[in-house]
This record gives C-alpha cells, sequence and structure tokens, in this order.
C-alpha cells in the first residue's frame, strides 16, 4: 500500500506547492491541504480532520510542513497518526516569534492586551488572543522529524532551531546562506537532494 504524504504550505503558500514532492517521493501519494483558516485553533482542528481522514485510508502518513505550516501542525494533536516529518524553515518557538515581532514594532505586552489587535508596518497583526493560546497550549511533538533551515533565516535563528532539534531528537540540515523562503534555483535544489536523501 502506498505512503501518504501530508503538505501543509506556510504563509501565502498553497496546496499546489505539493505538487512539487511528487517526482521527489513517487512511492507515495502528495496531498496538499488548502487551509482556510489562520489561527492554530482553528488551524489545527483542519489539520487534524485531513490527517485523520489520510490516516483512514493509508497505513503510514508522512509529513511535510512549511515554516508556519509546521506551527500549525504540530499545535494539532496528529503525532499519533504520522509516521515521519519533514520541515522546512519551521516556526519552533511562536511565542518568541510574536514576541520579537513586538519588539520590532515597538508594541510591549500591556499595549497589546489593551488594544487586542496591532496592525504593524511590516504587514503582521499582532494578536493578544494569539500570544495567550501560545502561552497556555505548549507545543509537544513526538514524531521523528527531519528539519531543513537557511543560516540567513530571519524569522527563526538556527539557535533556536538547534534548541528544538535538541529536545526532540530531530536532525536538522543547515544550508548556509539559505533563507527563510526556499525558493531559488539553488535552494530547491538543496531541498530537493535534502528530500532525496532522507527518504
Amino acid at each position: 500500500m502506498k505512503r501518504a504524504v501530508l503538505y501543509i504550505h506556510g504563509k501565502g503558500g498553497c496546496a499546489t506547492e505539493s505538487e512539487h514532492y511528487k517526482f521527489l517521493l513517487n512511492d507515495c501519494d502528495v496531498i496538499g491541504l488548502d487551509y482556510l483558516t489562520f489561527s492554530p485553533w482553528e488551524t489545527g482542528i483542519e489539520i487534524r480532520e485531513a490527517t485523520k481522514g489520510l490516516k483512514s485510508k493509508y497505513e503510514n502518513v508522512v509529513l511535510i510542513a512549511n515554516s508556519i505550516g509546521a506551527f500549525f501542525s504540530m499545535n494539532a494533536g496528529i503525532d499519533d497518526m504520522i509516521q515521519k516529518a519533514y520541515f522546512i524553515s519551521p516556526i519552533v518557538d511562536m511565542e518568541k516569534l510574536i514576541t520579537d515581532m513586538m519588539k520590532w514594532a515597538n508594541v510591549t505586552e500591556q499595549e497589546l492586551e489593551s488594544k487586542g489587535i496591532i496592525h504593524t508596518d511590516f504587514g503582521e497583526d499582532l494578536s493578544w488572543d494569539y500570544l495567550c493560546y501560545v502561552r497556555k497550549n505548549t507545543i509537544r511533538w513526538h514524531v521523528p522529524t527531519k528539519i531543513l533551515d537557511g543560516s540567513n533565516d530571519y524569522l527563526m535563528s538556527i539557535e533556536t532551531i538547534s534548541n528544538f532539534a535538541k529536545k526532540y531528537q530531530a536532525t536538522l540540515t543547515v544550508m548556509e546562506n539559505g533563507e527563510h523562503w526556499f525558493h531559488t534555483d539553488e535552494q530547491m535544489l538543496y531541498l530537493d537532494n535534502w528530500i532525496k536523501a532522507n527518504q
């Protein structure tokens, strides 16, 4: 029986990105999820339902998750349904990312709590409810995981990614001069070779 690969895109991405992985994982059925919500409490439900659906049809389900898609997936409570995972530039510490963005926007916790939502000049909305949810729902992840990140990832430092990898015994590969968004020909070739080497 073929394995299923569930692809969870990052912000601004889409399910059709999963097409890229079909020739790399030609022994698998690759399915991309176009989630319709953008909060961990809602998107987690969508991912969990999609995983349940695949698990009912396939013996093994593999996860490929990009950027915030990795955070949403870890928050979805799917550990027991996933055989292994590939994370590409994952957001592994959402609280740190939010507090970093608050510093960039010169926003204090008191201001955010008072206003609820604050729009920033760099296009991200800061949400007090989101921050509170993240703090109350600590990530727990018990799936064999391979991580690919770029040394120039501006959203998650290599130190943060490394700490996560050590905590959960994940294997970390870092592309020198790689970015958060793998998109150039050189970066995509590196990603493809990484997937092939870690099957």
